[in-house]
């Protein structure tokens, strides 16, 4: 597999450098992320602080690296949480049809009439504020979008040659849905599962930024977001480097799933 444009090689560049950065800031950055420096609080960037100091005189750049920890860690949780529901949810009903493909799709007709983000807002507050209920309220809400792709593809792929010689021989329903259908949908499912990276660490931000998600001290770069809003004028640079960072790891996502889609798809040359 080999990316065609340099928007996608960009991306690929952009997730790995936020990946390793993430993984190796404690050991390579030399202030403590929760050390406060109250006489120095709001310092704009210096050559000791590239990034300034917050409210609370703790270093930016410091919790913008560990919040990408923290945003990575809900991503992952949920592509693939959601991912493993919407395979099995979509490869039932697409493979079986019949009433239970109708009771599946009502389903999510139902969840698909709602609008995400408000979803989220409501479970959260149901559930309460955690990273843990973060990602199940994302889950929640993001599974459809895979459980549609997966059931597309299923509809396509057991009418191939190869699933009817396997039915014929004998093999029996689960081992045909695992071992010949589902894989047709691995593919797309990985493109999805890119963009879909991009969606959820979005929405964690957004979550937070509500006080709905990571819960201080934890850093978060929708909570330092929040945090930097009565400081816009006098000290700008609160908002702008987690916010920043939050823009650039969401277009690297879309970029590097937008490259995924044309290497895997056969069609293109």
């Amino acid at each position: 597999m080999t990316f065609r444009s340099g928007q996608a090689r960009a991306g690929l560049v952009i997730v790995a450098i936020v990946v390793l950065g993430a993984l190796t800031a404690p050991l390579l950055l030399p202030w403590d992320p929760a050390t406060q420096d109250l006489p120095n609080r709001l310092q704009g960037p210096t050559w000791q602080h590239w990034f300034g100091l917050d409210e609370l005189g703790r270093d930016i750049l410091a919790r913008v690296l560990l919040g990408a920890r923290v945003s990575l860690m809900v991503g992952i949780s949920v592509v693939g949480v959601s991912s493993i529901v919407g395979m099995a949810v979509g490869g039932v009903s697409g493979y079986y049809g019949g009433r239970i493909d109708q009771v599946i799709g009502r389903v999510m007709d139902v969840l698909m009439a709602f609008p995400g983000m408000l979803l989220a807002i409501a479970l959260v507050a149901v559930l309460g504020p955690s990273l843990v209920n973060v990602v199940i309220a994302l889950a929640v809400i993001g599974w459809v979008g895979y459980a549609r792709l997966v059931r597309g593809q299923v509809l396509r792929a057991r009418e191939f040659e190869y699933v009817t010689a396997a039915k014929a021989l004998g093999a029996g329903t689960a081992r045909v849905l695992v071992r010949h259908v589902l894989p047709t949908a691995v593919p797309p499912m990985l493109v999805q599962a890119t963009l879909g990276m991009a969606g959820a660490i979005l929405s964690e931000a957004a979550l937070s930024f509500l006080g709905l998600g990571v819960q201080p001290p934890t850093p978060s770069w929708g909570t330092m977001i929040n945090g930097g809003r009565v400081h816009l004028l006098d000290a700008p640079h609160l908002t702008i480097f987690p916010g920043l960072f939050l823009a650039i790891v969401v277009l690297g996502f879309n970029f590097l799933g937008d490259g995924l889609r044309d290497a895997l798809d056969p069609r293109r040359t």
